[in-house]
């Protein structure tokens, strides 16, 4: 069973917007999930809410619009369209790019950026751009580097670390993970780092020395 501060089993559908202006009133606290249409970003929310709540699919792109799901009043999930898949029309791509622009560049509710890439394929250009663009907003960023169960666990962690260097040139609030959501590599430190996102750090109490 997943510990967490935040149940993320209660998590429901709320909406599917073509746009910003379909969504849900920007207030609140919302975690966006971002990447590369074929990097499993359904999969992951579907994992760290035990439910079927994204919907997955053998064909890459099948994200279109901005998908929203409510943990409670103040707290959200966002799944975004996905990008960089060149088996679309490029007029349904330009539509797509435009959507999720207008969401990172727009909506001050968004307070991290969860940004997935294939572990055997991560820090392409478009995963760059977004990653780039989350330091300058200085949105705290987790890079999960999907589909981890594909290598063994000497090379998962070679990939980590290099990752992590690259990203460390950026500055920002980067962190780092190996992820599966076959396998349930990284789902703790999934869930934990949203924590802190919606909640604020943990921060243990340390009993009062007795009298």
């Amino acid at each position: 069973m997943l510990k967490s501060r935040i149940k993320y089993s209660t998590a429901k559908f709320v909406t599917s917007a073509p746009d910003i202006t379909r969504l849900p009133a920007d207030e609140g606290i919302e975690v966006a999930f971002a990447g590369r249409s074929n990097a499993g970003k359904s999969s992951a929310l579907n994992a760290l809410t035990n439910q079927k709540l994204a919907r997955t699919s053998k064909t890459p792109g099948r994200t279109q619009l901005i998908n929203t799901f409510e943990l409670d009043a103040e707290k959200r999930l966002i799944d975004l369209p996905g990008y960089g898949y060149a088996k679309v029309p490029l007029e349904m791509k330009i539509k797509w790019q435009k959507s999720l622009g207008e969401y990172l560049q727009k909506r001050d509710s968004l307070k991290g950026l969860v940004v997935l890439m294939d572990i055997r394929h991560p820090l392409k250009d478009l995963d760059l751009d977004l990653i780039e663009w989350a330091v300058g907003c200085e949105i705290p960023v987790l890079a999960l580097l999907t589909k981890a169960d594909k290598y063994a666990q000497g090379k998962r962690k070679s990939e980590v670390l290099q990752v992590r260097k690259a990203l460390a040139e950026l500055g920002g609030d980067i962190k780092v993970h190996a992820f599966s959501s076959l396998k349930g590599i990284g789902l703790t430190d999934l869930a934990w780092t949203l924590d802190d996102w919606f909640l604020g750090p943990y921060v243990k109490e340390v009993p009062a020395e007795a009298e």
